[in-house]
C-alpha cells in the first residue's frame, strides 16, 4: 500500500459540471465526481460563474474568485459538504 500512497497526486488537472455534479480530474488520472448540492454557492452559481474556477493551494485546492468560495481535493475526496448543504437545496 505504500507504493500506491507514493504514486497518489491529489493535484487538480481539470473541473467541470454536469446538472447535479461537480466533476474533478486529478493529475494522477482519478476523478472525484460529489453532488453539486453540497456546495450550495456552486449549486447556484450561474454555469459561467461556475467556470472561473483557478487552482490554488499548490494544486490541491479550487478557488472561484466571484463566488468566493473554495474546495480542496482532500474534502471532496472525503466528501465532506460546506456547513448547511442540506439546507441550502
Amino acid at each position: 500500500m505504500g507504493i500506491l500512497a507514493a504514486m497518489a497526486d491529489e493535484r487538480v488537472s481539470d473541473v467541470r459540471f454536469d446538472d447535479h455534479t461537480i466533476i474533478v480530474d486529478l493529475m494522477d488520472g482519478r476523478t472525484i465526481s460529489v453532488p453539486l448540492a453540497y456546495y450550495p454557492r456552486l449549486l447556484r452559481a450561474a454555469p459561467e460563474q461556475r467556470a472561473g474556477w483557478e487552482i490554488a493551494g499548490g494544486g490541491y485546492g479550487i478557488h472561484w474568485p466571484e463566488l468566493d468560495e473554495d474546495l480542496s481535493t482532500e474534502g471532496l475526496l472525503r466528501g465532506i459538504p460546506a456547513p448547511g448543504w442540506d439546507r441550502a437545496a
